[in-house]
C-alpha cells in the first residue's frame, strides 16, 4: 500500500520560511517523479512544483519560482518543499503526490498517489 506522509506545515509570519516534507513508502520511489499541489477552498488544486525520478529536471509555477525549491533524497524516499519569503496567498494546504513515471507531470490527473495534505497558514 502506498503512503505518502506529508509534515512540515503549520503558523508562519510574512516574510517567514517553512519546509515540508513527504515521506514515501510502498512505491519504487526512485521511478517516480514526484509533485507538490496546495488547494484553497473552491479553488483547483494547483501544481506548484515538481521533480523527476532522478531529481535532474524541476518546474515551478510561476507564482512560486525563486521563492520554493524542491528536492528529494531517494536514500530516504522523501521529497522536501523548501518554502521562503512566504506570503499570506500562500496559505493552503499543500500535498505531496507520485507519479508512476521517471517525468515530471504538469497536471493533478498525471499523479497516481497523494498524501493527506498539511495546513500552511501565513499570517500578515
Amino acid at each position: 500500500q502506498v503512503q505518502l506522509v506529508e509534515s512540515g506545515g503549520g503558523l508562519v509570519q510574512a516574510g517567514g520560511s517553512l519546509r515540508l516534507s513527504c515521506a514515501a513508502s510502498g512505491l519504487t520511489f526512485g521511478t517516480s517523479a514526484m509533485g507538490w499541489f496546495r488547494q484553497v477552498p473552491g479553488k483547483e488544486r494547483e501544481l506548484l512544483s515538481a521533480i523527476s525520478a532522478s531529481g535532474g529536471s524541476t518546474s515551478y509555477a510561476d507564482s512560486v519560482k525563486g521563492r520554493f525549491t524542491i528536492s528529494r533524497d531517494n536514500a530516504k524516499n522523501t521529497v522536501y518543499l523548501q518554502m521562503s519569503s512566504l506570503k499570506p496567498e500562500d496559505t493552503a494546504v499543500y500535498y505531496c503526490a507520485a507519479r508512476r513515471r521517471l517525468n515530471i507531470g504538469y497536471y493533478s490527473p498525471a499523479y497516481d498517489y497523494w498524501g493527506q495534505g498539511t495546513q500552511v497558514t501565513v499570517s500578515s
